[in-house]
C-alpha cells in the first residue's frame, strides 16, 4: 500500500510539473529581473571576439552535437560542382561561405571604394510585385545582385561607392559629420533595367535570432500601432510576407525590412541568393532564366540534414550579457533612453511563447530592444524600394542586444542597413520620420548627457 501511495504521489507530481511547465506566461515585474540576462537563460557572460558565437548554455547531448554540426557547415567553403563534398556553389554568387558574410556571427560592413562586396549585398527589383506581393525581380538580375562567378561565367555587375559628408549641429554648438553613400554599378553583363531599384544591405548579427523567432505573433500584433492611436508619433506595423514552407502569408521577422518569416527561410534564402545553392526549401537556382544558369538539374544541392543543422545552429546562438548595469553613467543613460522614447520602438523586455518542442527558448524573459516592427525612418534613410508591405522609408527595428561588443567581435563600428554610420551617435542621428521627436530630444542634450546615453547603448 505504501509503494502504491508513492507511485501515485510521483504520478500526480509529474502531472503538476508538466502543467506548470506548459502554462501561459504570467505578467512579469521588470524590477525583479536581472538586467544582465539579455537572452534569459540563454545568456552567456562573454565579452571577447566569440561573444556572438556561443551555443545556448542549456543545450546538451544530441542537440548540442547538432548545433556543432551546423557550426561546422556554417564555416564550410563551397566550390562548384562536381566535387566530392561542399559542391553546388552557384554559377553566380556573392560569397562561398556563410562565415565570410557573418564573421564571428556578427555584423557586416560596407565597401569603401571599388573593392568586391564581402559582407554586404544589394537587393534589386523593378516596379511591380510578384505573385505573393513580393518585390518584382529585375529582368536578367533577379532579386539580388551577384558580383562574383565561377570560372568561365560572367558576374552580373560590380559595385562602387563614393561618400557625401554633411554636418549635424546640436543645440549647444557641438557638431557631428554624417556621411551618405552614392552607389554605382559597373561592368554590368546586361543593361540595367528600366525603373531599376536597389537597396544596400550589410550582414546583420546572428545572436539571439532563435529567441526572436519564439515571440508569439499575437505579441507582435499587440506592439503595432499603425494609425498611431496613442498619439506618440510612433506607428509601427508588421510586414506580411510569403512563407515558402507553409505556402501562406505570415508576419515577417528577419532581414532589414522583415522580409523573412522564419529562420528556415532566412537561412535557405542566404544559401540560394548569396551562394547560389539550392535546398528543399528553395529549389530553383537564383540564376534560373539567365545565361549563367548551369542547367545541371542537381537540385537540391545542399542535403536536407545539413541545411537543417545550419538552421538549428543559427537558431541556438546565445546572447551576450549586458555589462556595467550598476554604473552611474549607464543608469543615467538608461533614463535618457526612456525619456527620449527610444524605448517606444526598441522595446527592452519581451517574453517568448511557450513551446514544448523548443524548451530552451520557451517562456523566456528577454531584453532584445526591438519590437520587430517596421517604422518610417524618413526620406534620408529611404532606399525607395518597396518590399511586400514595407515602403522605401520603412525599416525593421534592429535588436540592440550585444551592439556594444561590435568593435570587439567585428573590428569596426559601422551601423545601419548600409553601414553608413561610423559610430553609434551617427546611427542615432540618421533617425528621422517616426523618430523625429526622439532626435529633437537628443539634439537638445548636453555633451555629458549624450555621453551617458551612448554609455547605456554600449552596455547592451
Amino acid at each position: 500500500m505504501k509503494n502504491l501511495y508513492i507511485v501515485c504521489l510521483l504520478f500526480f507530481s509529474s502531472i503538476i510539473m508538466f502543467i506548470s511547465a506548459c502554462r501561459k506566461a504570467d505578467d512579469f515585474d521588470e524590477s525583479m529581473m536581472d538586467e544582465r540576462l539579455s537572452g534569459g537563460s540563454q545568456t552567456v557572460f562573454s565579452e571577447g571576439v566569440g561573444a556572438f558565437s556561443a551555443a545556448f548554455p542549456t543545450l546538451s547531448g544530441d542537440r548540442l552535437d547538432f548545433h556543432d554540426l551546423g557550426d561546422a557547415h556554417f564555416e564550410a567553403t563551397f566550390i562548384s560542382s562536381p566535387s566530392p563534398q561542399f559542391q553546388g556553389l552557384g554559377s553566380i554568387y556573392n560569397s562561398n561561405s556563410c562565415v565570410n558574410c557573418h564573421i564571428n556571427d556578427g555584423r557586416g560592413k560596407p565597401i569603401l571604394g571599388n573593392e568586391a562586396l564581402s559582407s554586404m549585398l544589394f537587393r534589386v527589383s523593378v516596379p511591380g510585385v510578384g505573385d505573393h506581393g513580393e518585390p518584382l525581380g529585375a529582368p536578367g538580375f533577379g532579386g539580388q545582385l551577384q558580383d562574383k562567378a565561377i570560372f568561365g561565367i560572367q558576374p552580373e555587375a560590380g559595385v562602387q561607392v563614393t561618400w557625401n559628408e554633411s554636418w549635424f549641429y546640436f543645440d549647444n554648438g557641438d557638431s557631428v559629420s554624417l556621411r551618405s553613400p552614392n552607389w554605382s554599378f559597373v561592368n554590368s553583363y546586361l543593361p540595367l533595367s528600366a525603373g531599376w531599384m536597389y537597396s544596400a544591405r550589410v550582414s546583420p548579427p546572428l545572436h539571439g535570432l532563435g529567441l526572436l523567432e519564439e515571440i508569439d505573433e499575437n505579441t507582435l500584433k499587440s506592439f503595432a500601432d499603425e494609425n498611431d492611436d496613442d498619439g506618440d508619433g510612433i506607428s509601427g506595423k508588421s510586414n506580411l510576407v510569403w512563407d515558402e514552407k507553409s505556402k501562406k502569408m505570415m508576419i515577417g521577422r528577419f532581414g532589414w525590412k522583415c522580409e523573412a518569416p522564419t529562420l528556415d527561410q532566412q537561412v535557405a534564402g542566404a544559401y540560394n541568393e548569396d551562394m547560389g545553392i539550392t535546398s528543399y526549401i528553395l529549389k530553383r537556382e537564383s540564376s534560373y532564366g539567365q545565361i549563367q544558369y548551369d542547367q545541371l538539374g542537381d537540385e537540391p544541392e545542399v542535403p536536407d540534414s545539413i541545411i537543417n543543422a545550419v538552421i538549428f545552429y543559427v537558431r541556438t546562438l546565445a546572447v551576450p550579457a549586458r555589462r556595467k548595469v550598476t554604473d552611474a553613467m549607464v543608469k543615467r543613460g538608461k533614463a535618457l533612453f526612456t525619456q527620449a522614447n527610444c524605448s517606444g520602438c526598441h522595446l527592452p523586455t519581451i517574453r517568448t511563447r511557450t513551446h514544448v518542442a523548443f524548451p530552451e527558448a520557451s517562456n523566456q524573459i528577454i531584453h532584445p530592444y526591438t519590437d520587430l516592427l517596421l517604422h518610417d525612418m524618413g526620406t534620408r534613410l529611404s532606399d525607395n524600394r518597396p518590399t511586400y508591405t514595407a515602403s522605401g522609408s520603412e525599416w525593421r527595428t534592429p535588436p540592440l542586444w550585444g551592439i556594444g561588443l561590435t568593435q570587439i567581435v567585428n573590428g569596426h563600428n559601422f551601423y545601419l542597413h548600409d553601414g553608413r554610420a561610423r559610430n553609434l551617435m551617427e546611427a542615432i542621428l540618421w533617425h528621422d520620420g517616426e523618430a523625429k521627436n526622439s532626435i529633437d530630444f537628443v539634439k537638445a542634450l548636453s555633451t555629458s548627457d549624450r555621453n551617458a546615453l551612448l554609455a547605456f547603448v554600449k552596455s547592451l
